[in-house]
């Protein structure tokens, strides 16, 4: 059984989500950060928690960007953070893969609206603690999780970015 998980990177409020082969919840947490700076020891032993080495697992990241008009301090903290997520992704020997966040959320027909994403993970998994609008984040990853879940599984023939 393997394991999918889906990564919403963020500069200081990233997250993890992790869903079954069969799609249900299996966990979901923030990416936890000391003033700033992304703990990438404590972020690959949570990665490494969620999966039974026997199983396996599939690591799936939303390939993000700069934004316009961003600061140039925190377009770089954004990308040391999202490089500081991928690196340890890579470290757990675990397939990693990039996608869009135009098509994962175009597979599950959501627009840019938080809400609609949040309402969507709420409804696939009502045990997810997904209560708080600002749990935006890990419903983020659970869908991203979900999406390479239905990649691998052929329900959709959107593949990764890269890798």
């Amino acid at each position: 059984m393997t394991i999918y998980i889906g990564i919403d990177p963020g500069s200081v409020s990233g997250a993890v989500g992790a869903v079954h082969s069969n799609g249900d919840y299996l966990d979901s947490f923030m990416i936890e950060h000391q003033d700033k700076h992304i703990l990438p020891m404590v972020f690959k032993n949570m990665i490494l928690r969620l999966v039974d080495p026997k199983e396996g697992a599939e690591i799936c990241c939303e390939l993000v960007h700069s934004m316009p008009n961003q600061g140039v301090a925190s377009t770089f903290q954004f990308g040391r953070a999202v490089g500081v997520i991928t690196a340890v992704c890579e470290l757990t020997n675990y397939p990693l893969h990039m996608v869009s966040p135009q098509k994962w959320k175009k597979h599950f027909h959501l627009s840019s609206d938080k809400d609609e994403a949040l309402d969507c993970a709420r409804m696939l998994w009502p045990e997810a603690p997904l209560k708080r609008k600002k749990d935006i984040n890990i419903a983020e990853s659970l869908l991203i999780a979900e999406y390479w879940r239905d990649c691998i599984n052929g329900k959709t023939r959107e593949k990764s970015d890269t890798r």
